[in-house]
């Protein structure tokens, strides 16, 4: 699902843009906003990927936010206005809606941003070897292997995630998805046990209310995963 906001000052317009958005598949509405500065408060602490902004508002224009913006989510302008086209096209948008638009208008922008983050995806995609044992990542310009048996655990950042090795006191970040990086390590060897984190069962040696210790960092371990966590606890519990 691809993380979506909206944000226009104009309440009817907000309202068809969220309505689009919740009826369109692979869409998860997460927030619509008439103040471009309460999505940042909300940006600083979720994830998102996908930002439909209105151009013309007060305190911040949609321009203006866009340019906050740096290696963040995917922007398509929606406004009545022709004449920011060709900022729109400087800051590299994913496409310019000129209000009013209809449905179709809206989904074949939806499917031009899905295409480019796909694209993305794959530049940036994580590779892992067939013999399951280590990963190679982009990071710094370069392209770190990573032994399974090294990692202690992964912390997601928004678009970023930083692997933390047992040798390495500085943790190698990459521009990658923890959702993708999930789906490439072995799940007999790794858990997912906090939105934002990864740990490596194997490495785990202690546990304090529902926290994992790894040295001086406490992971705490969610509601969404503590039945799963806890039943790889019974099953090796003495």
């Amino acid at each position: 699902m691809i993380n979506t906001i909206a944000i226009d000052d104009e309440p009817l317009a907000l309202q068809l843009i969220a309505g689009y958005i919740e009826k369109t598949p692979g869409l998860d509405l997460t927030g619509k906003f008439d103040n471009p500065l309460d999505a940042v408060d909300f940006m600083a602490n979720e994830s998102v990927d996908l930002i439909f902004l209105d151009i013309q508002m007060p305190d911040l224009t949609g321009i203006e936010f866009a340019r906050s913006i740096t290696r963040g989510p995917k922007v398509i302008f929606t406004t009545a206005y022709e004449k920011y086209a060709l900022e729109g096209f400087r800051l590299e948008v994913v496409d310019y809606l000129l209000k009013p638009f209809s449905y179709e208008e809206f989904f074949k922008a939806v499917q031009k941003a899905m295409r480019l983050m796909r694209l993305e995806q794959k530049e940036n995609a994580v590779q892992v070897e067939a013999n399951n044992e280590f990963l190679f990542l982009k990071s710094e310009y370069k392209i770190r292997r990573i032994n399974f048996t090294d990692i202690l655990y992964i912390e997601g950042l928004k678009d970023y995630v930083k692997v933390y090795t047992k040798n390495d006191p500085k943790p190698v970040l990459s521009l990658a998805s923890l959702k993708l990086l999930e789906t490439k390590l072995p799940e007999s060897t790794f858990m997912r046990v906090h939105r934002s984190f990864i740990v490596n069962l194997e490495k785990i040696e202690t546990i304090e209310r529902s926290r994992i210790i790894f040295g001086k960092v406490y992971i705490p371990v969610s509601d969404q995963y503590k039945d799963k966590f806890q039943e790889f606890i019974n099953n090796n519990f003495l």
